[in-house]
């Protein structure tokens, strides 16, 4: 076991000899000083992996020492001891970054929590993640084999979640390849539960069918408008996945709490163009193609395939006769997120404000583009840290604060979710079929019937058709389709990017988290 070095100042030192030799037996070296100049000058002669610092010395005081050994070292840990109890020295110390604080008289087995706090946190909280989801493992391994209901599909997403985060933050990451496994058979069996219930969830013939994008204002956004006296903020982040929502939380959590995290299922194909209009048309997809034909563009044309959403909204807004005032803004760029917040006295007025932002949708399109994009989000774990960068200086956030600032009702969610594909899967096309990678329609589609969810009744699924031969292909798990011709480049160049379109509990399972301001 490795022995830890601690330098201990404290103008009493010899008559914390016992305590000295108490951790001396727990295997530490401790360097004692009775001063706080001796301690500056111990600190830079020699490196220490923590310092205990009596606030009240002769002298430099504990805090001025403190404010000393800060520029020298300021990543080392230092832990203060102090008698008094007066807030406003608690408050000053930890305004200049102490790690603990400790009042006397001191219990040997107090200072040895602090130094196993300070020292052996990452190891005792890795040992300790890595047992606990070796116990859940085999209880999430017999669930997928069961009959489940949607609603148990998305708790056991959350909980493959759960476990991937707390293994990403443990020191060795020992159990990545575990859980990575297991996310595998979950998505495998997701994709048949999928695959077997998904026409009977949208033709109602379901009692257990889950929520889905098209139902969303109706059942969830408009019976908050009704009964919230604020504004509602509805921000949609366009391709934000379940475990980027986790790690923007305890951000968002300074300024809102969180009064409901629900799941509901995004529509298929799990794209910008279908499952984003159907939240704002408040329909799916055929009907929306059949009902506003002039507003419906399909996979076949060049322009984009969401220009329309405020006047879906509008029509929705119409059609349940909800005469409020609300606004649309699509933020596609720093400079229109930054325009927004210029104007945001302008959106209290409003009954709804209903905020598109782009951003995640766009890194995703750029880590497949931009080789240095590849560099700085090789996996799962770095995706969510670009996606926590990003926010965290983003116009967005500020405008979240303000939001709190005027005590507005928050909702954040997303059109659907993402997934880094590795398996490339062969099929071909004619020159009309679209360049999705998770997801082909077609006429012509030439492919092996396996490991692909094949729907050759667009009609019975609410897909509109080309022609009346068009058949639609969605890739399951981590596939993704690629074409015969220029076979390995075209592999070589979209293995491990991150893509939408298909069946995986990251596309499908997807958050709506309603917030409210603290202190209201």
């Amino acid at each position: 076991m490795q022995r830890y070095s601690i330098l201990w100042a404290d103008d009493e030192i010899d008559l914390l000899k016992p305590h000295i030799l108490f951790l001396t037996d727990k295997g530490y070296d401790i360097t004692p000083v009775n001063s706080g100049a001796d301690a500056i000058e111990k600190f830079q002669e020699q490196s220490y992996d923590v310092v205990f610092l009596d606030e009240n010395m002769p002298g430099i005081s504990g805090l001025e020492t403190l404010a000393e050994l800060k520029t020298i070292r300021p990543a080392v840990p230092v832990i203060m001891i102090t008698k008094s109890e007066e807030e406003h020295i608690m408050e000053e110390a930890i305004g200049s970054k102490i790690t603990d604080y400790l009042i006397k008289p001191l219990n040997p087995n107090q200072i040895l929590l602090s130094v196993k706090k300070v020292l052996d946190n990452k190891r005792l909280v890795s040992e300790k993640t890595n047992m606990s989801y070796q116990r859940d493992f085999r209880t999430l391994g017999m669930a997928f084999g069961e009959r489940l209901s949607p609603a148990e599909w998305t708790d056991i997403y959350k909980k493959l979640v759960y476990w991937e985060l707390e293994i990403d933050e443990t020191e060795n990451k020992s159990m990545a390849d575990v859980i990575n496994m297991q996310k595998d058979e979950a998505n495998s069996n997701f994709a048949k539960f999928v695959m077997e219930n998904y026409e009977e969830w949208v033709n109602n013939e379901s009692d257990e069918a889950p929520l889905m994008s098209h139902q969303l204002f109706k059942e969830r956004v408009f019976p908050m408008m009704k009964e919230s006296d604020k504004p509602v903020y509805f921000i949609l982040i366009d391709n934000l996945r379940y475990d980027q929502w986790k790690v923007l939380e305890p951000i968002i959590s300074d300024y809102f709490n969180v009064d409901n995290e629900e799941m509901f299922y995004s529509i298929l194909p799990t794209t910008t163009a279908y499952a984003r209009n159907a939240i704002f048309s408040g329909m799916l997809p055929s009907d929306i193609a059949k009902k506003f034909p002039n507003l419906w563009v399909s996979d076949d044309d060049d322009e984009g395939k969401n220009l329309n959403e405020s006047e879906f909204l509008d029509r929705m807004m119409q059609q349940n006769r909800i005469s409020e005032k609300y606004s649309y803004h699509k933020i596609t760029n720093p400079a229109a997120g930054k325009d927004l917040l210029g104007k945001f006295s302008n959106l209290d007025n409003n009954k709804l404000n209903v905020i598109v932002y782009n951003f995640v949708d766009m890194l995703s399109h750029a880590r497949t583009d931009s080789n240095m994009v590849r560099e700085l989000a090789p996996d799962e774990s770095a995706y969510r840290s670009i996606t926590r960068s990003w926010f965290m200086h983003s116009p967005l956030f500020e405008t979240l604060k303000l939001i709190a600032e005027k005590k507005g009702r928050v909702i954040i969610t997303t059109d659907h979710g993402t997934i880094r594909v590795k398996k490339p899967f062969k099929i071909i096309g004619d020159r009309n079929t679209n360049t999705n990678l998770r997801y082909k329609h077609g006429k012509n589609l030439g492919y092996t019937d396996k490991d692909v969810f094949t729907v050759k009744k667009p009609e019975r699924f609410f897909l509109p058709k080309a022609n009346v031969s068009t058949t639609f292909v969605f890739a399951i798990e981590d596939y993704f389709f690629a074409y015969p011709n220029n076979y390995n480049y075209y592999v070589n160049y979209y293995k491990d990017t991150f893509q939408h379109g298909g069946i995986s509990l990251e596309e499908v399972i997807i958050p709506f988290v309603t917030l409210s301001p603290k202190n209201v």
